[in-house]
This record gives C-alpha cells, structure tokens and sequence, in this order.
C-alpha cells in the first residue's frame, strides 16, 4: 500500500460531473449543480491510501469507477475488511456528525476516478441542502448495517464462505466477473495470513466457481459461489 497525490483529470472544476456517482446522481438537478461547482474529478490508484485512522478527514469522496475498502485496523498492523464503496457510495459521510478524523483505512482496490470535495465545503453543502440529508442518513445507516454483518461473518463463518461472499461483493461493486486481487489484499481485507487465502482459493477453484491466477479473478458460477457463501452476502447486498 502507499500514499501519493492524486492526479487532476478536470482542474475545471464547474465542469466536474458528480452525476457519474449513482448517489449523487439521485439528488435532484440543482443539488448536484452546486456540488458540482465545488468537486474536481481525479484519479486514484490501485493501493492508495485515502484515509488512515486518527488522521484528519480533508477531502470527501464519491467514487465513479473505482473501488474502496475500508479497513479497520488493530495494533497498527492487522487489519479486516469492514465495507467497501463504490459508484453507489461515498467516503466520509462523518465529517457531518461532526467527526473530523478517520476511523479506518481507506485503501483504494481498484484504480478509478472519483469526485472530490474538500471537507469544509461538503459541510456547507449539507448544511443548505435538505435533500443531502436525507441522503446521507439513509446511506451511513446502510454503511453501520453492512459492517455489522460482515464483523459477524469474521468471527463466525469459515473461511472459505467469507472469501467467496467478499468476491461476490466485490462483482457487484464493480459489476463485472472480472477484476483484479491480490493475495495480499485479500489477506488484508479477511485478517488472515495469505496462506490461508491460498488455500481457499484454491478451493473455489476446484470446484470450478472461479478462475484464480496471478490476483486476476474470474467468477466462472455466479449461482455455485453465492451457494458456497454465507447468508451474510445476501444480508449486505439487501443492506
């Protein structure tokens, strides 16, 4: 994992389009415009930290393309998935209730644009906009629902349910069969060792539900792997 700037795609900032983000896309028009006229589009990269716990929270994000886990670490070193977000979502809905530091990692999983607003001006926004009230309460509601579950599905499923309930979530994020992980992050995002991955990987595969080679994942049995899952996918998705 590493920390780099972001790269600027738009430094015009009125023609940022935040409607590229199914969230903000459910604003109505003149809502979107003002938040338009104060985000910039950028990209991120595959492994760039956006945010780490006990650090200030400066920029919110609204992903487009992308992918973002969030970690929630112990003793500065294990960490376990506890959500992840894409183009439905957005990352630091808190800065509203108030809470200007992080509580998790935010790594990026897959490379992408997002919308970025900075943190006091979101603020603002809120502030004036009825409809991003709504909003927000609603979608951090479902943010607390679905790391609710998925801390009961670590403590008590195996491992080899978590992992195929974690690719599935991970199809519907990006809506797409195929997409790239590593061992390494999935060891990250489920608090195992990467042996442990290996072997469970392993085992989906050779029951011909996926195809795994070099972090390139393929879900070959969308209906096989959502059997070998827990219920807890079914639990997240609805949340």
């Amino acid at each position: 994992m590493h920390t780099h700037p972001s790269n600027f795609l738009d430094d015009d900032r009125t023609q940022a389009r935040p409607a590229q983000n199914r969230l903000l896309a459910s604003l109505p028009d003149d809502d979107q415009a003002h938040l338009a006229a104060v985000s910039a589009t950028v990209r991120v990269e595959s492994g760039e930290v956006l945010y780490e716990p006990g650090q200030p929270m400066r920029y919110i994000y609204f992903p487009i393309d992308c992918l973002i886990s969030l970690l929630a670490v112990a003793e500065g070193r294990m960490t376990l998935e506890v959500g992840s977000i894409g183009r439905e979502g957005m990352l630091g809905a808190s800065v509203v209730l108030g809470h200007e530091t992080a509580q998790v990692r935010a790594v990026v999983q897959r490379a992408g644009r997002v919308n970025r607003i900075e943190a006091a001006d979101f603020v603002t926004e809120f502030r004036r906009t009825e409809s991003l009230h709504r909003l927000l309460h609603r979608y951090t509601d479902s943010l607390l629902s679905q790391a609710i579950q998925i801390a009961v599905c670590s403590r008590f499923h195996v491992l080899e349910a978590r992992l195929a309930r974690s690719l599935l979530i991970t199809r519907d994020r990006l809506q797409s069969e195929k997409f790239h992980l590593t061992h390494e992050f999935l060891a990250h995002a489920l608090g195992v060792r990467r042996v442990g991955v290996t072997k469970a990987a392993s085992a989906l595969q050779n029951q011909k539900l996926i195809s795994y080679s070099r972090g390139n994942i393929e879900i070959l049995d969308s209906a096989g792997l959502e059997a070998v899952s827990c219920r807890c996918y079914e639990l997240v998705k609805d949340a």
